[in-house]
């Protein structure tokens, strides 16, 4: 089902500019279909579709939809894929329960792009796509005729010659220069699409995945065959982000000024976005298959939401201010908010942790929040609390971000190339405040016992 994807957040500030940079009556007999309106004619920028990566949701395009918003874009014209099963398979040509081939992404892309030009009566639409997103966009235009329906292609992070360009590494990955995937995607002198602005949008050195060295999949000291170009797109216009890493170079607010410039013609006029008074919040509940997430909605989940102090985390009240259980569509809300209130997610759902989500305020409604539980890794059984802290879009960076836990750097997340999003503290049992730090963002959490299988989340926005 296509969804809309709604809007977010703060104050004024110029960004830096980049450089390169009839009603027809009833049937008469015999009856004949109706005239099939024609598209309206494709005046003003296009509505974009955002595609999201490995793994991943169209809950992580909530800031960016949000800028666009805030630069003039209707909430109609913005649109987030979630495709069923996120992750790739480990050999392309093979078939694996509960993960996507190439292919299938194509045809779940290609029919979310119908429906959003169904929806806006144009002719085309935008693609803004991160990481394994920008496979599913080339191969699409490519392969799949999408570049009839597409103006623009934006590719964030997008492994374009591949992680690895071996003939044993990654054997058969979609991801792998060598493999079948990519070799026909770069196959001609370069990646251009007849009729369709193309873009990539990189890292200096700081992209996880576009290394010399085989670290970060597993084979450190082996080299991988490609550098740190290889999210670049031959012929197309290559815009670099220094310093941002793998997810921001999708997520951060260059990344968003780089795409709205290129889709548009014009730099944006702002890079935050004022308050709503009352946020409109809604999602999906989703499910892990065979410790897989997936982004299909999970019925009889239960959710509720409780205001919390904006410094210890303590609940305001005994009584949740909002509590559904999904239906058959995974819905959780709608939820009816306050731009500057600090709120709590409890999610139960069968067979997975009791996951307590405590999240950055949201400043304008969104129909993307979507919900996904926790879950405990090896170890955590033996802690009498565990807290997280996560961020989605992008990585922590030590030395580049101000970050920490309870006022601790927590283990697992090592200097140079940001790689890690999320990391994990054990407390004792005695129930308590946590406040969790990155940058200019700060969340109270409480712990919650993990014998009676509660796992606590602080979720950056940012």
């Amino acid at each position: 089902m296509l969804r809309r994807r709604t809007l977010l957040s703060g104050v004024a500030a110029l960004w830096p500019s980049l450089v390169l940079a009839q009603q027809q009556g009833p049937p008469r007999q015999p009856q004949a279909a109706p005239p099939r309106r024609p598209p309206a004619a494709d005046v003003g920028p296009p509505p974009v579709v955002f595609v999201h990566g490995n793994g991943d949701s169209g809950a992580l395009w909530i800031n960016n939809i949000w800028r666009f918003e805030a630069n003039g874009y209707k909430r109609n014209q913005l649109f987030a894929i979630d495709f069923a099963y996120p992750n790739a398979r480990r050999d392309d040509s093979k078939p694996e329960s509960f993960r996507s081939s190439t292919a299938d992404q194509m045809k779940e892309l290609a029919a979310f792009v119908t429906q959003a030009l169904k929806a806006t009566r144009r002719r085309k639409v935008a693609l803004v796509g991160s990481s394994r997103g920008g496979n599913a966009i080339r191969n699409y235009l490519k392969n799949g005729g999408g570049a009839e329906f597409v103006s623009h292609a934006v590719l964030c992070g997008s492994l374009n010659r591949g992680i690895v360009i071996s003939d044993t590494l990654l054997v058969g990955s979609e991801f792998n220069g060598a493999a079948p995937f990519l070799k026909g995607l770069n196959a001609g002198p370069d990646d251009l699409i007849l009729g369709v602005g193309m873009m990539a949008i990189r890292s200096d050195k700081n992209d996880k995945y576009a290394q010399p060295d085989g670290r970060f999949i597993g084979a450190p000291g082996k080299p991988t065959g490609v550098s740190y170009d290889t999210t670049e797109l031959r012929g197309a216009r290559n815009v670099i982000l220094e310093g941002l890493d793998h997810r921001e170079v999708a997520f951060h607010k260059l990344a968003f000024a780089a795409m709205y410039e290129f889709i548009t013609g014009k730099p944006p006029g702002t890079m935050f976005i004022a308050q709503e008074p009352l946020p409109v919040l809604n999602g999906m509940v989703t499910g892990i298959a065979d410790d897989l997430y997936t982004n299909l909605p999970v019925a009889d989940a239960e959710v509720e939401i409780f205001e919390v102090d904006n410094q210890t985390g303590e609940r305001k009240g005994l009584v949740p201010l909002h509590r559904k259980t999904t239906a058959e569509d995974g819905l959780w809300g709608p939820f009816v908010g306050r731009p500057d209130a600090y709120y709590e997610f409890v999610l139960r759902m069968a067979a997975q942790p009791v996951t307590h989500t405590y999240r950055s305020p949201f400043l304008r409604s969104s129909d993307v929040v979507h919900l996904r539980p926790a879950a405990f890794t090896k170890g955590d059984e033996g802690s009498a609390a565990v807290v997280a802290m996560s961020r989605p879009r992008g990585y922590f960076g030590v030395g580049r971000d101000k970050f920490s836990l309870d006022g601790k750097l927590p283990a697992g997340i090592t200097d140079g190339v940001p790689a890690v999003s999320m990391a994990k503290l054990a407390f004792d049992a005695a129930p308590r405040t946590v406040m969790a730090v990155f940058n200019n963002e700060s969340i109270p959490t409480r712990t919650w016992p993990v014998k009676d299988n509660h796992i606590a989340v602080a979720e950056f926005l940012n």
